[in-house]
């Protein structure tokens, strides 16, 4: 299910990102190391470049098309520099129930926020939550949801627990507005007795912070036909340092987190040297921002 891809720092080109690395975000599209399926039914990508016109809004790109072959992507990647990015191949079961359309690929974006959140995971039974999630959606947010994914819906409920969704003060904010809507999930999931494993890995930022969470509902729990992310606990992990690139064979960044200016966080690492990168814990969530410092990314637990 999914592969998802964040990047806070000093810009760096997006190819350097997405194509050229040996495990980049579009090869994990259809060969996934750390994943026992393919990532077949979109691509989308957030990106904020200081150099932009109105920098602090981002470039949005949205595509069902398999990115491996979309030259307008590699292209753009190519020009584009950017000081955060949120970036995500979506994978959906292999079944004809499967809605896949440009309004559900990741990441998504609600009218009057400064958020963007893509999610590696799925909600088990959701038709069953809707209506007692919508409860604790506010009717502007909840009028904006275009598509069809349990995402989405994560992404209106999490606006709606923050003061001002326009306005994220800090990274502990975001961080606390997550937990809290976790708890909504958990409250709702148990009044409907569903015990069903749901993973829940998101990716959230704002262009100035950034969150990523792993996270899971009753894991272990396969009653009825589950969903093939969530047989294993999906895996996330992070990298920090400076002058991310191609040093010698390989692509890091260096200087480790006591000079960090820059964090990577990916469903799985983006290089064939794994030794730089550290698996986040499960029930945990990790972030940056700019009142942290990027040698300081911090992880704490998740208590929903």
């Amino acid at each position: 299910m999914c592969r998802v891809l964040a990047y806070h720092g000093t810009p760096v080109a997006l190819d350097h990102l997405l194509f050229e690395p040996d495990n980049s975000l579009v090869t994990q599209s259809y060969a996934p190391q750390m994943l026992g399926m393919l990532n077949l039914a979109g691509f989308g990508m957030v990106a904020w470049d200081p150099t932009s016109f109105e920098p602090e809004r981002p470039f949005v790109y949205r595509t069902t098309q398999l990115p491996f072959f979309d030259r307008n992507l590699r292209a753009l990647s190519a020009k584009v520099r950017a000081r955060c990015l949120l970036a995500h191949v979506r994978g959906v079961a292999y079944s004809h129930r499967a809605v896949v359309s440009e309004q559900n690929v990741h990441p998504f974006q609600l009218p009057g926020t400064q958020l963007s959140l893509a999610h590696n995971g799925d909600l088990a039974q959701l038709s069953l939550m809707k209506q007692d999630l919508l409860e604790h959606i506010s009717p502007p947010i909840a009028g904006a949801i275009a598509g069809t994914t349990d995402s989405e819906m994560i992404l209106a409920l999490l606006a709606s627990q923050l003061r001002d969704p326009a306005r994220i003060e800090s990274a502990e904010e975001l961080v606390g507005a997550i937990d809290a809507t976790l708890r909504v999930i958990r409250r709702v999931r148990e009044r409907h007795g569903i015990q069903q494993s749901s993973s829940v890995n998101l990716f959230v930022s704002d262009g100035h912070h950034m969150v990523a969470t792993r996270f899971g509902f009753d894991f272990g729990r396969y009653e009825g036909a589950p969903h093939p992310a969530n047989v294993t606990f999906l895996s996330l992990w992070y990298t920090t340092g400076r002058d991310y690139g191609l040093h010698g064979d390989e692509w890091k960044m260096v200087g480790g987190p006591a000079r960090a200016d820059s964090v990577i966080m990916a469903s799985e690492p983006l290089t064939r040297d794994v030794s730089t990168w550290i698996e986040v814990p499960e029930y945990s969530a990790i972030y940056v921002g700019p009142a942290s410092g990027f040698e300081r990314a911090r992880i704490v637990e998740l208590a929903a």
